[in-house]
């Protein structure tokens, strides 16, 4: 019997790289007295081709990209860095679901019986696995080190986001020693470059690049989020990204689209926006719509400072 470890939709580096990895943890458990056992092997799978960045990272350090799956009908599979069905592969409620590791909010993804769920509030589901192997007490080879590396460097925008915290830092601290990386984040900035290449990418490329459906008080919202070391890279294409989210809006049949176009230099993002009532994302952010965009100074992270006040502004 196979485990099939498996990220989110639009999968990125923490979501591929923590499959990697936690595959490669349940393994070991097989071995000694781990957290769960598993009758089988654990395989990392992914919901669709890694990004540049991810790309990069897993040919710097040596490893092959797992598989695509699309449907778990009747798999035993364990999640990582998500737990919401908007994000999971095709028939997941008839699949049977043994772990859930992840550091978003706790989605509607249930199971019949108890499983192994960890989920801590930290920026990145690879710091959540650095401290299973050291409850563990697993050794972590090389090369998977420098996955959680950049893993972490990824989501926590090189430890700007509003996410990070001091679990992070420790852990790529630690992480950095056992890869070989002596300069953290001149690392994390040539890690962060990959997904600033938009060039050869069409308008919907970029949005879907890192996308998420979320339920707000029964309206469907998309958000997606593209992270740049400048946004003069993007300033020509903003209009044919707008068009291309107002389809993307009809044909999904969406309340609000949203793509966040995050500058990792100046720490701030320019939320571009459609949607059926504008007066939602004033009231999430203090700020009216210029258009439809609106710049958020200091804003980083979907997953705290986006997706909260934007629920909030729906519920209200």
């Amino acid at each position: 019997m196979k485990v099939y470890v498996v990220g989110h939709m639009n999968p990125d580096t923490d979501s591929v790289c923590s499959a990697i990895v936690f595959s490669y943890l349940l393994n070991k458990w097989k071995e000694k007295d781990g957290l769960i056992k598993i009758d089988g092997e654990a395989v990392p799978v992914i919901q669709g081709e890694p990004n540049p960045e991810t790309k990069f990272v897993l040919e710097k350090f040596g490893v092959e990209k797992p598989e695509i799956i699309e449907d778990v009908e009747g798999k035993t599979i364990a999640l990582v860095d998500f737990s919401e069905k908007a994000q999971a592969p095709k028939n997941i409620e008839k699949a049977e679901i043994i772990a859930i590791v992840d550091h978003h909010k706790i989605g509607d993804i249930t199971t019949p019986n108890p499983i192994l769920f960890v989920n801590l509030p930290v920026g990145c589901t690879a710091t959540v696995l650095k401290k299973l192997f050291d409850w563990s007490g697993v050794e972590i080879p090389k090369e998977l080190a420098g996955l959680m590396l950049a893993s972490i460097l990824s989501d926590t925008v090189i430890f700007k986001s509003a996410t990070t915290t001091e679990l992070d830092k420790e852990a790529a601290k630690e992480l950095a020693k056992i890869a070989g990386i002596e300069n953290i984040e001149e690392f994390g900035i040539e890690v962060k470059a990959k997904l600033s290449a938009v060039d050869e990418l069409s308008a919907r490329d970029i949005i879907l690049r890192d996308f998420k459906d979320f339920d707000m008080s029964g309206n469907k919202v998309g958000i997606g989020q593209i992270e740049l070391v400048d946004l003069k890279l993007i300033e020509g294409r903003k209009e044919e990204i707008l068009e291309e989210l107002k389809k993307m809006k009809e044909e999904g049949g969406y309340h609000t689209v949203a793509l966040m176009l995050t500058d990792i230099i100046k720490e701030g993002t320019e939320l571009l926006v459609v949607t059926d009532d504008a007066s939602v994302i004033e009231k999430a952010f203090g700020k009216k719509l210029e258009g439809n965009s609106v710049w958020l100074e200091g804003v980083m992270s979907r997953k705290k400072q986006v997706v909260p006040p934007l629920e909030n502004a729906f519920s209200s």
